[in-house]
């Protein structure tokens, strides 16, 4: 077994830079060459010449992707993240971030097997796990890490994982990487998820879903799933990231919420990224299973731990969740309020999904209700099957009626102004 060392906060004296002037440097250089200084010869860039015509394909069929730089006090209500709790710039959590970025500094300095765990991150650990009702968690730098690195940690050559159409990619690319032999069944449909393991002719089996599906908010059968699992001597891993904070008793998600926190044979993962505001990934289970993690799972192994920064701001988010149980409640009433306004279906969780179909509208669609002052999300194949891009809302706890009846106004002009409605 590795053990996890935590690093313990102290005073850390500068390092002593020693800086050679600007003309000595060049004169360095000049007396180390003994000849003429040589220019490799540009080489023709024919290997990837094939990316402008893949470019150029993307803008035509209005797939062509932009990162929207998002500016201080912009003025814009932000519906297209993922702050379902609105916590991430809530005073005490930023205080948090503040307080472990006095203590500890920017960085972890190091992966965790080495100095990249600070007392902070093993003091959340067991925070989590508790709330949650687990015995132990691993914290990882995101979620995708987590999801990536708890399925090839469970499941390798010789193994089987049932998996479904809708998760997430950070458990399609796990499922991938493991080298398992994956079946894969139609979203919610545990009992093909029976079929494949009882047919199995591999000793063990990992089952793995969303919770939550990120798309389009509808939640998986996960006691269903959880039941098939045990009949067949299979372990489910229970993705939480669009559940946690969202729904279950005091936001404890999914699993929770059917009463299985805890359960034998249950892997969860959840993210700080969320609900929480901050950054990072966590899997929880049994402490053998934490074990195994910090051992095996390679996104834990080699990458840089979490920064105490995002450790601090999640603590503190957790405290704020666990000090006001309401606030799901709250999330849950907007969401239903602002889907209610929109004409669309009575949301299980915080996302609103609005389909047009079309790629091109779905980015009009968006860019009509920026210009009204309100940001949305635009999914577009590959995150969609092909004719199902949409509008992804994501409603917040944080607003009053006033604002998402305002925002149910602006989508309803956007959808009218690009000739959806």
């Amino acid at each position: 077994m590795t053990t996890v060392h935590p690093r313990t906060s102290g005073r850390r004296s500068p390092l002593a830079e020693e800086h050679l002037p600007l003309p000595e440097v060049r004169g360095a250089l000049a007396a180390s060459l003994e000849g003429p200084l040589t220019v490799r010869p540009a080489v023709d860039d024919t290997g990837l010449a094939w990316l402008a015509d893949a470019a150029e394909a993307r803008k035509s069929a209005g797939l062509h992707r932009e990162p929207h730089v998002r500016q201080s006090a912009d003025g814009l209500i932000n519906l297209a993240s993922n702050d379902y709790l609105g916590l991430s710039t809530h005073p005490d959590v930023v205080a948090g971030a503040q307080a472990a970025l006095a203590e500890w500094g920017a960085g972890s300095t190091a992966s965790r097997l080495v100095v990249g765990t600070t007392q902070l991150h093993v003091d959340f650990e067991n925070q989590i796990a508790d709330f949650l009702g687990f015995d132990a968690a691993l914290a990882f730098s995101s979620g995708y890490l987590a999801n990536v690195g708890a399925i090839c940690a469970l499941a390798g050559r010789g193994d089987l994982i049932v998996s479904d159409t809708g998760t997430h990619a950070s458990l399609i690319d796990g499922c991938r990487l493991s080298r398992a032999r994956v079946v894969v069944v139609d979203r919610g449909d545990h009992e093909a998820v029976r079929d494949a393991l009882a047919n199995r002719d591999e000793q063990r089996a990992l089952v793995v879903t969303d919770s939550v599906y990120s798309i389009d908010g509808e939640p998986a059968p996960v006691a269903e799933l959880y039941d098939a699992a045990r009949a067949h001597g299979a372990v489910l891993l229970v993705d939480e990231a669009h559940a946690f904070g969202v729904r279950g008793p005091g936001g404890r998600g999914l699993v929770a919420e059917a009463g299985l926190s805890g359960a034998p044979d249950l892997v969860v993962t959840a993210v700080m990224s969320k609900s929480l505001g901050a950054q990072g990934g966590v899997v929880l289970g049994t402490h053998a299973v934490r074990e195994h993690l910090i051992d095996c799972a390679r996104t834990f192994i080699f990458d840089t731990g979490l920064n105490p920064a995002a450790v601090g701001a999640a603590s503190a988010a957790l405290a704020l969740l666990s000090a006001n149980p309401d606030l799901p409640i709250t999330l849950g009433d907007n969401a239903r309020r602002l889907a209610q306004r929109c004409g669309a279906a009575e949301p299980a969780a915080a996302v609103i999904s609005i389909i047009i179909g079309d790629p091109k509208q779905a980015v009009a669609a968006a860019a009509a209700c920026r210009d009204r002052g309100v940001l949305i999300g635009c999914f577009r194949p590959p995150s969609v099957p092909e004719g199902t891009s949409r509008l992804r809302i994501t409603v917040r706890a944080d607003l009053d009626h006033a604002t998402v009846d305002h925002v149910a106004d602006v989508v309803d002009a956007a959808l009218r102004e690009v000739g959806v409605r």
